[in-house]
Parts: C-alpha cells; structure tokens; sequence
C-alpha cells in the first residue's frame, strides 16, 4: 500500500450523488431521481452550483433513448458518480460501485496474488512506481519508471489506478501480458508474468568496508521492528558510517516513516505535515530515539522512491542530518480517506497532501536529490554508481 488509508463511515449525507443512491428506490419511475435533490441549483461554499444539465440529460435519456425498458438506473447512477470523481483529475480519488468494493475490499485484507508492483499515475500515464524485490514483476525484468501501456490487449489510455491494479492482479499460475515503454528508449517491449504468491520483502544489511548498508524495501506494519534489528547489526558492526537504501521503495504506513526517521530526529523535530487545504494542517513529530552521536549518514533515492520513502528522505534531508544521493522521487504524497457511501459502495477521496517539514510538496515534483547520479544502463547492471558515490562520500 503505497499511501496511508484511513477507513472512515459516512453519517448523514454528505455528497449530492450520495442522497441519489440513498433515495433512489422507493421513487416513482421517470421523476424519481430528480424528485430526490428536489432543487436544479445548490450553493456549496457561496458558489451556485447549476444541477440542471444533469436531471436534463436524465429526463433526455428517460424519454429518447431507444431501449428504455432495458436501464439499469442503478447503474447509471454509479456511472455519473465515477464520472464525478474523474472529473477532479485526481487518479487516486476513485469510487468503488458493489462489484468494485468488492475487490478492492479484497486487497485491504490482503490478497497476496499478483506480480508484485506498486504502480501510479504520472501526467496521466500509468507508471511502475517500484517492483518489489524477488517478486514476479521483478524477476520478469520490470524497472521502476516503465510506462504500461497495455494490460494484455487492452490500452491503458482511459484506466484508473485502481482498474489497471484489478487487471494485472490475478490467481496465481496464471499469465498477464504488460507492453511497457522503458526511459529513454523509443521502441516498447511486452513482458509476460506468471503470477505468483506475493512474499513482500522487507530489509537487507550488509557492510561495506567500512559502510553499512540497510536496504528497506516498504513501510509496512513489520518495518518499525525489522529496522531496529538492522540498526541494531549496524551499532554491532562498529561503522559509524550508515546508507540507509530506499531506492524502489513504493512507501507504506505513515507511523512507519515516523518511526524510522525518528532514530535520526531528536524528539519533536516535524517529519512531515499533513496538509489538509483550507489552511488546516497537521504535524507528524519524531519521537526521539536519536541515539547516534557520530553519525555520517546517507539515503539513496530514485524515482521508484514513494509516499512513505519521500516522507523520511525529506525529513532528514531538511533537517540537514543525511545527504540524499540518487535521482528524483517518484512525487507520490497524497492521502486518501476510504468513506462509505452506501452500503455496498464507497469512494476513496484524496483529502490531504504530504509536505516536508519545510514545507515542500512532495506531489508536485518529487525530492530532488543534494547529489544526482543516474543508475547504471542495463548492460551495467553489476555495478552501482550511487552506492558507490554515498559510500565515497561517507568516506570523505
């Protein structure tokens, strides 16, 4: 999970296409939807809002279209709610109908079938923000960056996140075809996956010469506890000298990155703020473990770096504790809220956004790094420019 999602229960009604659903069965046939708003405008926050064209194109629909006896008016109801959505241009803003919420419920539990990627959306392209380590998408040679333009036959173009997520999930043993389009090349490539059961990978640790070296590769619920055991090698390893790896790193629990870049941030230091617009904002504060005196520290970034990643890298990069060495984050830093809308739909509303402690956007661009090294070509995959330039600098 590549943002923190927070569960939450409608009480009342709060969306005009909300009242629809709720009222809509016990109307009348032809006048039954617009009977229910009752008004053709509203004034939300001082602004008239003209619902006309609406019940308009329902009425024109109800009395032209050639198989009336054959509407699904449920249907179209969830159909001019996912039009609503979309039209905020937000691509993680989505509205689940029954089939839908079903699935998605699914994958809140935990269904580890799949090919084991974060994807998202950059300028209305979808992208692989990041495959996990040894999973499918990653042994089948996908990089963080590629372009999907195909699920099996079918164009991406017009896809959300979260149906492109539904399309390339699937039983294990069974074969999903993605036509990918990596950086810098212009011919696209097609590669197939076998699904598998998703083994989500979450640290490793080595020592380089004098370096240590912690790889986290997400911030789940487990990270907290598996990255104090991998401080805990690095202070028995005697180094004082830490890269701590996020390159690929799609993100995970907010409480997570807290509690990882709490290690380095003395108590109260901010982390991050949660802007909620409006002018109201929250603070998320190091809890202050901060036990390392001499510490020389790095963060390697790169655009599969986000949500939970961007978090920490910004917090230590503003607090001037670590240099970020690597390239450009991914600039995934949104948080949605899932609410109920009836009782068998609901819609997953962005309703803040990540800034650094110094108040930068991660959405907007990403986190630039202090020291920008590309990664090495695929024919150079044995080597690793930018580990090797944060232990250089490290050393220095």
């Amino acid at each position: 999970m590549g943002k923190e999602l927070r569960i939450a229960v409608v009480v009342g009604v709060l969306l005009f296409a909300a009242g629809v659903a709720i009222g809509y069965s016990n109307q009348p046939a032809v006048n039954r939807v617009a009977s229910v708003f009752n008004k053709e405008t509203a004034a939300l926050d001082g602004e008239r809002v003209d619902f006309e064209p609406f019940w308009r194109a329902w009425r024109i629909i109800e009395e032209k279209y050639v198989a009336t006896d054959k509407l699904d008016r449920q249907k179209m109801i969830w159909g001019a709610v996912s039009g609503m959505t979309a039209a905020l241009g937000d691509p993680y803003t989505v509205f689940f109908p029954p089939e839908e919420k079903k699935l998605f419920d699914s994958e809140v539990r935990g269904d580890f079938e799949g090919v084991g990627m974060e994807i998202g959306m950059r300028k209305g392209i979808l992208v692989v923000v990041a495959p996990l380590k040894g999973t499918p998408a990653y042994n089948a040679g996908v990089k963080a960056g590629d372009k999907i333009l195909k699920i099996d036959e079918e164009s991406t173009a017009e896809m959300t996140v979260d149906e492109a997520v539904r399309k390339i999930r699937g039983k294990g043993g069974t074969v999903v075809k993605l036509t990918l389009l990596r950086n810098g090349e212009d011919e696209t490539r097609v590669i197939e996956i076998t699904r598998g059961v998703i083994q989500i990978p979450v640290y490793e640790t080595e020592k380089k010469g004098a370096v240590f070296v912690i790889r986290l590769f997400n911030f789940s619920e487990r990270s907290p506890a598996i990255f104090r055991e991998a401080l805990r090698e690095f202070i028995e390893s005697g180094s004082s000298k830490l890269v701590v790896d996020l390159r690929n790193n799609p993100g995970g629990y907010l409480e997570a990155a807290v509690d990882v870049a709490s290690w380095f941030l003395p108590a109260g230091d901010v982390v991050a703020r949660e802007d909620f617009g409006r002018g109201k904002e929250e603070l998320h504060r190091s809890r202050g473990y901060d036990v390392f005196e001499d510490l020389a520290l790095v963060v390697l970034v790169n655009g599969g770096s986000a949500s939970a990643s961007e978090i920490v890298a910004g917090a230590l990069q503003d607090h001037g504790v670590a240099k970020i060495v690597g390239t450009k984050t991914f600039g995934k830093g949104s948080v949605q809220e899932l609410v109920a809308v009836t009782g068998d739909t609901s819609l997953k509303v962005t309703i803040a956004r990540w800034l650094t402690p110094d108040g930068r956007s991660i959405s907007e661009s990403g986190l630039e790094p202090d020291v920008v090294v590309e990664a090495a070509t695929e024919k150079d995959e044995a080597i690793d420019p930018q580990l090797d330039k944060a232990i250089e600098l490290l050393k220095s």
